[in-house]
């Protein structure tokens, strides 16, 4: 599973105008995408590296200060532009298979307290966000 994980003051994704996720920070927006070799054991390992990843202010975590997360399905994070024009899509894994580890994810995080929002998985989504720093990490499990 890879994920890119920034900080931000403020975010939220909308879907056909409507407001389907929204945070306000200290708190990460965080971009999930899933390969065709993870597992629910790894979500589980992102959750907890997520949930205590020391890049809020102060060098502080989301579970030190109860930070919300929103996590967006994103499965582009596994596109591949190094041959020609077009990058390929052939690392990531098919929907089928990333809409539940993406769940995973999300439902790890909350059984660890988080407040998490969240995309609606394979919707056309507009992300907004007030980038803090800007700080943003990739985080591969």
């Amino acid at each position: 599973m890879r994920a890119v994980a920034q900080r931000v003051t403020e975010a939220a994704v909308t879907v056909g105008g409507e407001t389907v996720g929204r945070i306000t920070g200290p708190g990460l927006c965080v971009l999930v995408g899933v390969t065709h070799d993870d597992t629910s054991a790894k979500a589980g390992l992102l959750a907890r590296k997520l949930w205590s990843l020391r890049i809020l202010p102060d060098e502080r975590s989301c579970s030190d200060i109860d930070a919300p997360l929103l996590v967006i399905s994103q499965f582009t994070l596994y596109g591949d532009p190094r041959k020609g024009r077009r990058p390929t899509w052939n690392a990531a894994a098919p929907g089928d298979v990333a809409e539940p580890l993406v769940d995973e994810v999300v439902a790890r995080l909350r059984d660890l307290g988080a407040h998490v929002e969240t995309g609606r998985f394979g919707a056309d989504m507009k992300v907004s966000l007030v980038n803090d720093g800007p700080f943003t990490v990739i985080v591969e499990v």
